[in-house]
C-alpha cells in the first residue's frame, strides 16, 4: 500500500496529528432530516434493494460526476446530498493513522494497537483472529461516529511470506497457505460481520493481489518487478488466501498490487480481476488499486502507449476504484476517445456504491443506526487493551529452554539485567501501519513489574554499528544480575515497506553484544528476538551460555507486559513459528526468483517448509511449552476407495492421480481422531498440527498443513481433537497446469512424532 509520494507524505503527517480537533459530525449521505427532499430519491429509500438503489443513483449522475467516484477521494455531489468520502483508511492491527481517512485527536487520542499479524498468526488461534477484528471494527465505528474515521479499511495483508528477507512479511500471517487463509477469513469476519449478512460493520480489503512479495531488493523495486510465476505455484501457494478471503470471509474488497505477474500488471489483468476474483470467486464488493498503481503501470512500467489506454484497460479488467488521481484525470478522455464505454464506468461505481450502502452510508445519520451509540468511551477500553496483551502472550514463541531455565521465579531473584537495543522501546513494538496506541508497556517495564531491574541498551539502536556499541556497561550489568534478558532484533529501519533485507544475520554488532554479555553473565541468559522476519541465530541456538531463546515478533502496545508474563510463568508459552527460519546461506538465492519448488540444476533449495530441502535454523511450527504433552491416535482410516464412473480411464489404466472433482469425490469425507494429555505440572494451550506428505507426484509438497486445533489442558488433563477432512479438498495437490488432483497411493499423516499411512485407491 501507499505510493512513493503518498507514503513519504503520510509518514510526515503521521506525527503531525492535530490535537485540537473536537467532535464533529460523521460523513454520510441522504441526510433527509436536514434536506427532506432527499427522501424522494430512490437511492435514499432503504426499503429498496442495494442494487436498485445503486441503479437509481448512477442514472442521476453526469459522466463527469461518475468519474469523481472512481478515486479514493470521492467527489461530493451537493445537488444530491452526497458528501465527499475518503475511501483510504487502514486497520492492519488496529485503527491506523496511515491513510487520509482516519486521524486521532484529543477526543480519541489513540486506539488499541495489537501485535503485528505475523505474531498474532503464531498463536494459530482462529477465534483470536476474529476477536481482534471485532475490537478493531468497534473502535473504527466509534471513531467514525465522531468524524475521525471512515468505514472502508484496506486491511488485511494476506500475501504469502515467501522469502525471509521481505520487508513486509511482518504484516502477513506467514508462509503457509492454509494459515494465511484462516487468518484472512477470520480477521475479515471480525471486521465486517454485524448480524445481517447483507450489511457491513466496516468494509475490509484483502491485499495485495497477487504474487506480491518483493518491495526493494538490491535495487529491484515493486513498481517495475515482473513476477514470473508458474500456474502451479500461483494456484498452489499465492492464490489460496485470496480465494478464502473472498469465498469464506465474504470480504468487501480486494486490492490489486503494483507488480506484474507474467508480464501483465495485476490491475490490468482481466483474467485475474474480472475472471477470477469477480467471476470464479463471486466477489461481493469492489476492486481497488494499490495507491497510484494505475499511474505506475503507465509511467513506470510503460504498459500502455497513452494514459487513456491505461484508464480503459484497468476499468475493463475489473478495477472499480483508483487509489490515486489517475482515473479521475484520464477516464473522460478514454470515454470520449471510444476506448471505454460509459457503461464500464457505471459498472465500476455501482460496485463502490453498493459497498457504501451495505455500510449504511446512504441511510442517513449513522448515530441513529445499529452502531450509533459507539463513541470515544468504546476506544482503548480495559478489555480491548487486555486482549492486545493476551494476543501477544498467545503468539510469543519459546524456541529454546535448556534445563528448564524458564519460567523464572520472581521471588527468588534479586535483580534482572535487561539489555539490548529493543529492551526499552515503545514505537518499535507496534510495527508499521500503526496508529497511536492507548499506552505502552515496554519489555523493561514489563519485567520491572515483577522484579528489580538494571537496564543497559548495549547499542544505541538496532543497527548496532561499532560506534553505537556500549559493551562495557552491558557486561557489567550482566555480571552482577541474577538473570540477564537480552532484547535484540530489528525495527522499521531494518525491515519495512520499500525495504527488503539482504542478510539474515542480526544487524550490526548485535551478535557481538550477545556473545560477549553471555560470557560474563552471572546467571542464565535469556535471548529475546523482536522482529517481523526470521534471523539466522545458529550461534545462540547451539551456545551453552544462552539456555533460552524467545521470538516475540512486534508484540503491540502491551508487548513488554506479555513478554514478562511468559518469562515469569504467568502464561505458559504456546506460540508456534508461522515461518521457516533459514540459514544465512539462503541469501544466495535471488529474491526475485519466484519459484517455490526446488531445482537442483541451479541450486534452488525450494521455499517455505513445504518445499525447502535445506536444514533450517528453526522450522515452521516450532515452539516449546513449560509443560509436556502426549498424544496418540484414536481413529483414522488406513485405506479409502474412490469409486470411479463407468468408463473412467483410470479404471483400466494405472493412474498417478485423478481429478479432485466429479462423482468419485462424493461421500469422500473421513475423520482423524487424536487424544492428548498434558503430562506436565502447568496448565497450557497446545496447538495440534495435522500435516500430510502426499505421494511424490506432480512435484507435490514434501509436507503441507491440513489443519490445526488449539486445545487447553490443565495438569494431567486429557482432551480429544477431531479433524474432519475431505479427500478431494484436503488431500488433493495442484498439478503442473494448475489443476487440482487427488494423488493415488500412500499419504503419510503427521501429528508431532506420530505418523499414520493412509492409502487412496480407485
Amino acid at each position: 500500500m501507499a505510493s512513493k509520494c503518498h507514503f513519504t507524505l503520510l509518514c510526515f503527517l503521521c506525527f503531525f496529528i492535530a490535537t485540537s480537533v473536537t467532535a464533529q459530525n460523521p460523513t454520510f449521505a441522504c441526510d433527509t432530516k436536514s434536506t427532506p427532499t432527499l427522501a424522494s430519491y430512490g437511492f435514499c429509500n432503504t426499503s429498496l434493494s442495494f442494487a436498485d438503489r445503486a441503479v437509481d443513483l448512477v442514472k442521476r449522475l453526469t459522466l463527469q460526476e461518475k468519474i469523481g467516484f472512481l478515486v479514493n477521494k470521492a467527489n461530493a455531489v451537493s445537488r444530491l446530498g452526497i458528501p465527499s468520502y475518503e475511501w483510504w483508511s487502514e486497520a492492519l492491527h488496529g485503527v491506523s493513522y496511515v491513510g487520509p481517512g482516519t486521524r486521532f485527536s484529543t477526543l480519541v487520542p489513540g486506539a488499541t494497537s495489537f501485535p503485528m499479524p505475523i505474531l498474532t498468526a503464531a498463536s494459530f488461534n482462529s477465534s483470536l483472529f476474529e476477536a481482534i477484528g471485532r475490537v478493531v471494527s468497534t473502535e473504527a465505528r466509534a471513531m467514525y461516529n465522531v468524524g475521525l474515521a471512515g468505514l472502508t479499511f484496506w486491511s488485511p495483508n494476506i500475501n504469502i511470506f515467501r522469502d525471509p528477507r521481505w520487508g513486509r512479511g511482518q504484516e502477513t500471517p506467514g508462509e503457509d497457505p492454509l494459515l494465511a487463509s484462516k487468518y484472512a477469513a477470520g480477521y475479515v469476519k471480525g471486521l465486517q460481520e454485524c448480524g445481517d449478512p447483507n450489511r457491513l460493520k466496516v468494509a475490509a480489503c484483502c491485499k495485495h493481489y497477487t504474487a506480491y512479495d518483493v518491495d526493494n531488493w538490491k535495487g529491484v523495486e515493486r513498481y517495475t518487478f515482473n513476477a514470473i510465476v508458474s500456474q502451479q505455484d500461483l494456484d498452489d501457494t499465492f492464490q489460496p488466501p485470496f480465494k478464502s478471503c473472498v469465498i469464506d470471509g465474504n470480504v468487501a474488497s480486494v486490492m490489486c498490487s503494483y507488480n506484474q505477474v507474467n508480464g501483465k500488471p495485476t490491475c490490468a489483468d482481466k483474467d485475474l480481476l474480472a475472471g477470477t476474483v469477480r467471476g470464479d470467486w463471486k466477489l461481493n464488493g469492489y476492486i481497488v488499486s494499490d495507491c497510484d498503481s494505475v499511474d505506475v503501470l503507465y509511467n513506470y512500467q510503460h504498459y500502455t502507449k497513452n494514459p487513456e489506454d491505461a484508464a480503459a484497460i484497468t476499468i475493463k479488467s475489473g478495477l472499480d476504484l483508483d487509489c490515486g488521481n489517475f482515473l479521475g484525470q484520464h477516464t473522460l478522455a478514454a470515454v470520449q476517445g471510444g476506448k471505454l464505454d460509459e457503461t464500464d464506468v457505471d459498472n465500476a461505481i455501482t460496485n463502490n456504491f453498493i459497498v457504501q450502502m451495505r455500510l449504511g452510508f446512504f441511510d442517513g445519520d449513522p448515530r441513529n443506526q445499529q452502531y450509533g451509540s459507539l463513541g470515544p468511551k468504546d476506544v482503548c477500553t480495559t478489555d480491548n487493551q487486555e486482549l492486545a496483551r493476551e494476543a501477544a502472550r498467545q503468539g510469543i514463541v519459546l524456541l529454546k529452554n535448556d534445563n528448564n531455565v524458564l519460567p523464572l521465579s520472581a521471588k527468588s531473584l534479586k535483580s534482572v539485567a535487561v539489555i539490548g537495543p529493543n529492551a526499552n522501546v515503545t514505537h518499535t513494538m507496534i510495527g508499521n501501519y500503526e496508529g497511536t496506541p492507548c499506552s505502552y508497556i515496554t519489555p523493561l517495564q514489563g519485567i520491572g513489574s515483577y522484579v528489580s531491574t538494571v537496564y543497559q541498551a548495549g547499542c544505541t539502536n538496532v543497527g548496532c554499528s561499532g560506534n553505537s556499541l556500549q559493551l562495557d556497561t552491558a557486561k557489567t550489568a550482566a555480571s552482577q544480575a541474577d538473570v540477564t534478558v537480552l532484547v535484540v532484533g530489528a525495527d522499521q529501519s531494518i525491515e519495512r515497506e520499500s525495504l527488503d533485507r539482504t542478510s539474515l544475520l542480526l544487524p550490526g554488532q548485535q551478535t557481538t553484544l550477545i556473545t560477549e554479555v553471555a560470557k560474563v553473565s552471572k546467571g542464565p541468559v535469556i535471548l529475546v528476538i523482536m522482529s517481523g522476519g526470521p534471523f539466522d541465530i545458529s550461534f545462540a541456538k547451539t551456545s551453552s551460555q544462552i539456555p533460552a531463546i524467545m521470538w516475540i515478533g512486534y508484540p503491540g502496545e502491551k508487548g513488554g507486559g506479555a513478554l514478562a508474563d511468559v518469562l515469569f510463568g504467568y502464561h505458559n508459552p504456546s506460540g508456534r513459528l508461522p515461518v521457516t527460519w533459514y540459514p544465512e546461506s539462503f541469501t544466495s538465492v535471488p529474491m526475485t526468483d519466484m519459484r517455490m519448488r526446488p531445482d537442483s540444476s541451479n541450486g534452488l533449495p525450494g521455499r517455505t517448509y513445504r518445499f525447502y530441502t535445506g536444514t533450517p535454523v528453526y522450522s515452521f511450527g516450532d515452539g516449546l511449552s513449560y509443560t509436556d504433552y502426549k498424544h496418540r491416535l484414536i481413529q483414522a482410516p488406513k485405506t479409502i476407495y474412490m469409486p470411479l464412473e463407468e468408463g473412467h480411464t483410470c479404471s483400466s489404466e494405472r493412474c498417478k492421480s485423478v481429478d479432485a472433482f466429479g462423482n468419485h469425490c462424493q461421500n469422500a469425507a473421513f475423520q482423524i481422531q487424536l487424544r492428548f494429555q498434558n503430562s506436565g505440572k502447568m496448565s497450557g494451550a497446545h496447538t495440534v498440527f495435522l500435516f500430510t506428505t502426499p505421494p511424490a507426484v506432480h512435484n507435490a509438497p514434501q509436507k503441507h498443513l491440513l489443519g490445526y486445533e488449539r486445545v487447553y489442558l490443565g495438569p494431567g488433563g486429557v482432551g480429544d481433537v477431531t479433524f474432519k477432512l475431505d479427500v478431494c479438498k484436503d488431500l488433493s495437490v495442484v498439478d503442473e497446469t494448475g489443476n487440482r488432483k487427488v494423488a493415488l497411493g500412500a499419504h503419510t499423516l503427521h501429528v508431532g512424532t506420530l505418523k499414520h499411512s493412509l492409502t487412496l485407491r480407485v
